[in-house]
C-alpha cells in the first residue's frame, strides 16, 4: 500500500514556499555585517567645499540629499548630509545651486564584510561615509544674463 504526500498541488505548494524562504535568506543580511557596519569607526573629518544643488530635504531627520558637481573619493555624486542646527531648513531650496562646505567621515570595512558584499549581495563597497554640512552659500549661478534674455 503507497501513501501519497498531498498529491501535485500540496508539492507545489512546498516548492514555492522553499522558493520564498530561499529568497528571504538571500535577502537578509548576516548579524556579523551588520554589527561591522553600525559599529563603524570613522577617521578624522576632512573638510571639503564643493558646488551642487539640493535634491531633497528630510525635515524630519534635519537632512538634505544633494547634487554634487565634482565626484566623491568613491566616485558618487550624490551625498546625503547631516545639518547642523544654525542652518533652518525653511530657507533651503531645492534645484538652487550653492556651495557646501562639509566634513566627510570615512569607516574602512573588514576584508570579510567587503567581500561578503561583493559575493552575496553584487555591492561593490569598501567603506562607509557621513557627510556633515558645516555652511552653504547660495551661487548666483546665471546672472550674466540680461532682462531681455530671461523674458524669450
Amino acid at each position: 500500500m503507497t501513501i501519497k504526500s498531498g498529491g501535485k498541488k500540496a508539492n507545489k505548494r512546498n516548492n514555492k514556499t522553499k522558493l520564498k524562504n530561499m529568497a528571504k535568506k538571500k535577502e537578509d543580511i548576516p548579524q556579523w555585517v551588520t554589527d561591522e557596519i553600525q559599529g563603524a569607526k570613522f577617521g578624522k573629518p576632512v573638510s571639503l567645499k564643493q558646488a551642487g544643488y539640493i535634491l531633497e530635504i528630510y525635515e524630519d531627520d534635519n537632512k538634505i540629499d544633494t547634487q554634487l558637481y565634482e565626484q566623491m573619493e568613491d566616485g558618487r555624486h550624490i551625498v546625503t548630509m547631516d545639518l547642523p542646527k544654525n542652518i533652518k531648513l525653511g530657507d533651503l531650496e531645492r534645484g538652487t545651486v550653492y556651495e557646501f562646505v562639509f566634513d566627510a567621515l570615512k569607516a574602512p570595512l573588514s576584508k570579510k564584510v567587503v567581500e561578503f558584499l561583493q559575493k552575496e549581495k553584487e555591492i561593490e563597497m569598501s567603506a562607509i561615509y557621513q557627510f556633515e554640512l558645516k555652511s552653504l552659500e547660495l551661487l548666483d549661478v546665471g546672472s550674466s544674463e540680461s532682462p531681455e534674455e530671461i523674458e524669450e
